[in-house]
């Protein structure tokens, strides 16, 4: 029997597929998340990209624990920069799923004078300077 963390898939048709694009983490030989961890994201947070977001947040945060910084040589590792850059584009698609619920909620309104006598009328229409410039 196989174990479960080790199953990866990277087929864009699937919601596992689509969270994989948005991380990116779609090489099979070196995948961060199981599929399964990514359809436990999908199952926390409502739609792809705040289950995006969130696997990006777990990433900086494991960045920010194991990494710190680090000097071996020539090279140095900042895990707390690292952190940061997957934090603001985990906002950014926060921020992206916000906006996409706002305008399918249609959360605008519309103003519409009311006309109820002549007087009324002619205001609505002589009156508007936007029907007439």
């Amino acid at each position: 029997m196989s174990d479960p963390l080790d199953t990866f898939t990277y087929i864009l048709t699937t919601d596992v597929g689509k969270v994989r694009l948005l991380i990116p983490d779609n090489k099979a030989d070196a995948f961060v998340f199981a599929d399964i961890e990514i359809e436990g994201f999908l199952a926390l947070e409502s739609g792809l990209k705040r289950a995006a977001a969130l696997a990006l947040e777990v990433i900086a945060a494991n960045e920010a624990l194991v990494l710190k910084v680090i000097k071996i040589l020539d090279v140095t590792t900042d895990g707390a920069k690292v952190s940061d850059a997957l934090l603001k584009r985990a906002a950014l698609l926060r921020k992206q799923a916000e906006d996409a619920d706002e305008l399918a909620a249609g959360d605008g309104f519309d103003i519409v004078t009311m006309v109820v006598d002549r007087h009324t009328w002619e205001q609505a229409v002589w009156g508007n300077e936007l029907l007439f410039p």
